[in-house]
């Protein structure tokens, strides 16, 4: 179980400052992550030898909005957030500057479909998952996030300190994520949970009373409850089964993947992706852990 996360004051501001239209679940449709990684030899991997999608440029995807704390000002090429400069830093690693990474657009669920990419990987908060592995390929895990129910202050859901007192609660998620999952496998509710085919929606359930708490992954419940919902509060956070590792997402047998696995192993052996991790999500949010 990992310890309570509590954001940085900048942070903080930072997200009540910049608006965001929707939230992006970050979940599967299954709990078992795939097989490691398959990494190169990162002195291979430079853009002379990499098959990019443009040749001598590195294309990376996102979907649209792209929001704190992941992404700042809905722009992923200003390098602020986690996942624009994580991008960067892969791309530093793979020998390509700022002005060789080229940024498009690809919704949250169609990036796992199977089939070619217009894209060399995509960075958007996507869980690694058995079943997903199976249509694309992912690289080495960047980030493990916890999953956190919220609730609003004033709901009977919001006073729960176990995961036993959900049981008879009404749970909203998206459906297709791994917030389901969770939900499902963790606190089995007596009812079955309430899905909702967009992250709007389920936002949408929250404000309206409609559901008696939602659970999506803890970063993502930490800008709920301070730029969307601020009447809602973090009740806790528990681990999502089997953990909730996020990869870049690459086409299916793409060349790259090992290269972009050894980048982000060599950004965690040197430290640099626990301090970009840090820098835009801390790993102190105020959220109690429940189980």
């Amino acid at each position: 179980m990992r310890s309570p996360r509590r954001w940085t004051t900048t942070l903080l501001s930072l997200l009540v400052i910049v608006a965001a239209t929707a939230l992006s679940a970050c979940g599967g449709s299954s709990n078992s992550s795939s097989s490691p990684a398959t990494t190169a030899d990162l002195s291979s991997c430079t853009p002379d030898k990499l098959d990019t999608h443009s040749s001598g440029k590195l294309t990376v995807a996102t979907d649209s909005p792209a929001y704190p704390p992941y992404f700042a000002s809905n722009d992923p090429t200003n390098g602020r957030g986690f996942e624009s400069a994580v991008a960067y830093a892969i791309a530093q690693k793979l020998g390509f500057d700022r002005s060789q990474v080229d940024w498009t657009v690809e919704p949250f669920n169609a990036s796992y479909a199977p089939g070619s990419k217009n894209f060399d990987f995509d960075l958007n908060e996507i869980s690694i998952t058995a079943a997903r592995s199976k249509q694309v390929d992912f690289s080495s895990p960047y980030y493990t996030a916890g999953q956190a129910v919220v609730a609003l202050k004033d709901s009977q859901a919001a006073s729960a300190t176990s995961l036993a007192d959900l049981k008879d609660a009404n749970i909203g998620v998206q459906i297709g994520t791994t917030s389901l999952d969770a939900v499902n496998e963790k606190i089995d509710p007596s009812s079955d949970p309430k899905v909702f085919d967009t992250s709007n929606d389920v936002v949408t359930a929250l404000k309206e009373g409609s559901v008696d708490a939602v659970v999506v992954d803890v970063p993502t419940a930490f800008y709920l409850t301070q730029v969307q919902v601020p009447a809602a509060a973090i009740v806790g956070q528990f681990a999502a089964p089997g953990g909730d590792q996020w990869g870049a997402l690459l086409q299916k047998g793409s060349s790259l993947t090992g290269c972009v696995s050894a980048a982000i192993d060599a950004l965690r052996q040197s430290g640099e992706l626990a301090a970009l991790e840090k820098k835009w999500i801390s790993d102190k949010a105020d959220a109690p852990v429940i189980d």
